[in-house]
């Protein structure tokens, strides 16, 4: 068997066995795009999705218009100004171009809607942005039941189209901005201390900002539900609806439905899809939680797997313990080095370092056989065309603190 992609947490064997089952039906493979709004993102300082909240509510749309039309045209809607860098749909566009596989865009509230093909849910399920999750109200609970119940639905009709003797694998990517904090939230409201650990797309996350909110959400519910102020097991939809994001529930819904199936995933991102792969593993069964870890893996990209300031491994280990499984998390050996594009060479300087399926998609761009230095090429040349060529030689930026640090696996 050819090598595996870096293995982040979790059991050799295990990430073998997944591996081996994406390698043999990766042409296959269906990729679904959550784009999500939460008006958590218009808090000063939240996040890098965007310089301003005013630019953040069409993140999303731009992001989607991106991966959807590549960098060779003009998108109907500008890419919002980061601080530095270019946005990960870039890195995902690539991939998906090169491996011959069409994204399904999916539109769960935002402000902006993406002008190209995609799904807008209706009422319950369909709505605005979540309330901000300081309010402890962030959604209403038969909004989040109606989109638990529609990922569950579309993953059992997944699983009844795939062809006689196999399961078409799903890759879940999403575009959130704020969602590292509704992420945090909705861990902590679990019972999972996520604090000072969750990644963000700051320069550097803004923790403390973040456990302001947080507290303040838990605060808010508290008030409300007497059994969440006595410390009684929270009931894991409250806990959602008080705190999440419309993404998470849908795609716990998915997650849902494929412990039921079979169906193997590629959770694309990092502390985000590790909250949604938590709050699965609440809302299940015991019996179907070991399966459920199994068969979903977290897929993302080194600056975030091996960041300073943030700590996955340490969070997948906090939720393995506290349901018992041993979650499987995958590093993309994609590094932007040398003379390539500044804008790329600025994650290698800790900013933007994830979003829109980036390290998932390179995950699977190493599955199909193909070089991690030929990703890095070719998205060196689509930033080219995005952007246009650098003024000034590029060079090669510092190597994050713990960027050579050993992989981890187990329980960390």
């Amino acid at each position: 068997m050819s090598a595996l992609p870096r293995l982040l947490f979790g059991a050799p064997q295990a990430a073998e066995d997944w591996c081996r089952s994406w390698r043999a039906s990766l042409p296959a493979c269906r990729v679904l795009v959550l784009l999500a709004a939460t008006h958590t993102a218009a808090v000063p300082g939240i996040s890098a999705a965007g310089t301003s909240s005013e630019s953040r509510r069409s993140t999303a749309a731009a992001d989607a218009e991106l991966l959807v039309l590549g960098p060779g045209v003009a998108l109907p809607h500008s890419l919002p100004p980061l601080p530095a860098g270019v946005s990960p749909a870039l890195i995902s566009r690539v991939v998906l171009q090169g491996l011959g596989l069409q994204p399904l865009v999916v539109d769960l509230g935002c402000a902006v809607a993406p002008a190209v093909p995609h799904l807008r849910l209706p009422p319950p399920a369909g709505g605005g942005p979540a309330r901000c999750l300081s309010s402890g109200s962030a959604m209403d609970r038969p909004r989040v039941e109606a989109l638990l119940d529609q990922g569950r639905s579309w993953g059992r009709a997944a699983a009844c189209s795939a062809p006689t003797g196999g399961l078409l694998p799903l890759v879940l990517a999403e575009c959130v901005p704020g969602g590292t904090t509704t992420a945090q939230a909705l861990l902590t409201g679990l019972g999972i201390e996520a604090g000072g650990i969750v990644s963000g797309s700051l320069h550097r996350p803004a923790h403390a900002l973040k456990a302001d909110l947080v507290a303040r959400g838990l605060a808010a519910l508290a008030a409300r539900s007497p059994a969440q102020a006595r410390g009684i097991a929270p009931d894991p939809v409250a806990v959602l609806a008080a705190l999440g994001d419309p993404m998470q529930a849908l795609a716990a819904g998915l997650l849902l439905a494929a412990a039921e199936t079979g169906q193997p995933v590629l959770l694309a991102g990092g502390s985000q899809m590790a909250a949604v792969l938590a709050l699965a593993l609440a809302l299940l069964s015991p019996e179907l939680r070991p399966r459920l870890a199994a068969l979903a893996a977290i897929g993302t990209t080194a600056w975030v797997a091996f960041e300073s300031e943030s700590d996955l491994p340490l969070l997948l280990g906090r939720i393995g313990r506290h349901w018992g499984v041993d979650p499987l998390a995958f590093a993309a050996s994609l590094r932007f080095r040398g003379g390539l594009h500044p804008a790329l060479l600025d994650y290698e300087r800790g900013y933007v370092k994830e979003g829109v399926g980036a390290g998932g998609l390179a995950i699977l761009w190493e599955l199909a056989g193909r070089s991690p230095e030929h990703l890095a090429q070719a998205c060196h040349a689509a930033c080219t065309e995005l952007m246009g060529p650098p003024t000034t030689p590029a060079a090669c930026p510092p190597i994050a603190p713990r960027g050579c640090e050993p992989l981890r696996s187990g329980h960390g």
